[in-house]
């Protein structure tokens, strides 16, 4: 298959949704000579957050020289995104290589009477394989969906991080925060400390508890290591004058995390300097997280899909926009908590559009724009992006701020309508 083939291949094993579950990925690892149990890893869950620490602690890796690979998800605009090696996207031909390579597995495996593994157990598999082909130093693995039973459990990590835990994904992850965060917990393993920056007691019961099951030691991120002043107080150090181009408490929270990570590293014999730890976070970016676009009037995308990641965006408004007009853009899927979003989001602007993220979930965004003028009288629906952002900024003056808000899909529409085709997309 070449890359058009691969790309269409992997979007129609969609059709095998989220099918919890070890069994067929380690079944197709073990077939492909278990390249995962090769490589030094770093496994990082939790429920917002998961992302930008992934980027924060390989952009300390490479600037400490190690060659590093990430598998993120989902992606914002290419597949190719998923897996990055010192930041730069897979190659084309990479994905073609892969997919021909697992294709045979894959039609065996269903053959001997196994269950198709999902899309997203196929791409796991395909970032092991990338990265033991790719001689990676460190390759660090995103939970995709929970914890014990996601596919990128299968990984024996030097470190494991829990970055928060609240409620979200209630269909599949549990009902309250102690049941979320028994599943996000199932990453923990022996011989693999752990760091977290949950401060919800019960979540952090249960990862305490899970802690002393696998008797693995507990970093605490705002106890043991900590921001404060433009620094991080680490456990082995204090590293000063840190510049983060990610903007918000919370992303000074994650870029603690990172140090603690990268700290857990440092006791395992891994060579990393103060330096490393200024220049990778002073380097991070993350698309589509409190991203800011200069413009007339300014733009702000933010994937705040759950309220946890509503409260983040709420709060980082007010400290970077203060007494800005806000002309809000939201799209949900229906399986978020969306009235408890708007609660959050909605009387912090003066208009909204409500729109659909392209997804077969996007449910009765009619609902949504009813919850929001409990909160504001000018909500208006436009369940195109494109024409959203149009009509958001025709409601705003130049000196009012636009952010655009809630899935990452819409999120990944909205910043390709702007961004890459600005030149057929106009604004001030």
């Amino acid at each position: 298959m070449n890359y058009r083939e691969a790309i269409h291949y992997l979007k129609n094993l969609t059709k095998f949704g989220i099918n919890f579950g070890l069994g067929r990925i380690v079944e197709l690892l073990r077939r492909l000579d278990n390249p995962h149990l090769k490589l030094k890893t770093i496994h990082v869950g939790g429920t917002n957050g998961k992302g930008s620490t992934t980027a924060m602690i390989a952009g300390i890796l490479q600037a400490a020289g190690y060659t590093t690979g990430t598998f993120t998800s989902p992606h914002l605009h290419r597949y190719n995104e998923r897996f990055r090696i010192n930041g730069k996207d897979i190659a084309d031909r990479q994905i073609s290589r892969l997919i021909n390579t697992l294709k045979p597995h894959l039609d065996a495996m269903v053959a001997q009477g196994y269950e198709h593994p999902t899309e997203f157990e196929v791409s796991t598999a395909m970032a092991c394989l990338y990265f033991y082909r790719q001689g990676v130093d460190f390759a660090i693995f995103e939970v995709g969906l929970g914890g014990e039973i996601d596919s990128t459990n299968v990984i024996k990590p030097l470190v494991a991080v829990i970055t928060n835990v609240s409620i979200d994904h209630r269909d599949y992850l549990g009902s309250t925060v102690g049941e979320i965060a028994k599943v996000k917990a199932g990453i923990i393993k022996g011989g693999a400390p752990v760091v977290t920056a949950a401060t919800e007691p019960e979540a952090l019961a249960v990862i305490k508890g899970a802690c002393t099951a696998k008797e693995v030691p507990l970093i605490q991120v705002g106890r043991q290591v900590a921001w404060k002043d433009k620094s991080i107080l680490g456990r082995h150090r204090t590293y000063r004058n840190i510049h983060l181009p990610l903007w918000g408490v919370h992303q000074q929270t994650n870029a603690a995390t990172a140090v603690a990570a990268v700290e857990v590293l440092i006791d395992r014999g891994v060579a990393i300097n103060p330096e490393a730890v200024r220049t990778g976070l002073s380097n991070v970016s993350w698309p589509g997280r409190f991203e800011i676009i200069a413009g007339s009037p300014d733009i702000v995308l933010d994937g705040a899909h759950n309220p946890a990641g509503a409260r983040a965006l709420a709060e980082a408004l007010k400290s970077k926009f203060p007494h800005r007009p806000i002309i809000m853009v939201l799209g949900m899927l229906a399986d978020k908590e969306r009235q408890q979003i708007i609660n959050i989001l909605a009387p912090l602007a003066k208009g909204m559009v409500v729109t659909a993220p392209n997804n077969p979930r996007a449910g009765d965004w009619q609902q949504v724009a009813q919850w929001a003028r409990e909160h504001l009288p000018d909500v208006r629906i436009c369940p195109q992006i494109p024409e959203a952002i149009k009509t958001a900024l025709a409601m705003a003056s130049p000196q009012d701020l636009v952010c655009i808000t809630g899935s990452l899909y819409m999120i990944a529409e909205a910043r390709e309508a702007i961004l890459i085709n600005k030149n057929s997309y106009p604004y001030q």
